[in-house]
């Protein structure tokens, strides 16, 4: 597995760990879907790993089975979800607040 350059906010905040990694590939690419191969690969998840506790985030309901492609079952987040608006909304404050203290910093 490639080691991502730049942690986003997201992972900086809650941690490292391969469902959070998951969950912050989905919330940036949020209005597309992809097969779980294409979301292991984004996310620099092993697929043996995903297959592990994605089956639990579709059950919770954060995440959707949108169509099948071949043999491919295309998932994305769902945003029709209470819990998913909020996390997409901390996301967005999370990188807001960094963003800014950056800028203020770049100021000085």
């Amino acid at each position: 597995m490639k080691q991502k350059e730049n942690k986003s906010f997201f992972l900086m905040q809650f941690g490292d760990t391969p469902q959070l990694r998951v969950i912050d590939f989905l919330i940036g690419f949020r209005f597309f879907d992809y097969p779980m191969t294409e979301i292991a690969k984004e996310s620099n998840v092993s697929y043996n790993s995903i297959k592990l506790f994605f089956q639990n985030f579709i059950a919770s309901g954060l995440v959707i089975k949108t169509r099948k492609v071949g043999k491919s079952d295309y998932y994305k987040l769902n945003m029709d979800n209470d819990f998913v608006k909020n996390l997409v909304k901390l996301d967005w404050m999370l990188v807001k607040k960094n963003v800014l203290s950056e800028i203020k910093e770049a100021a000085v």
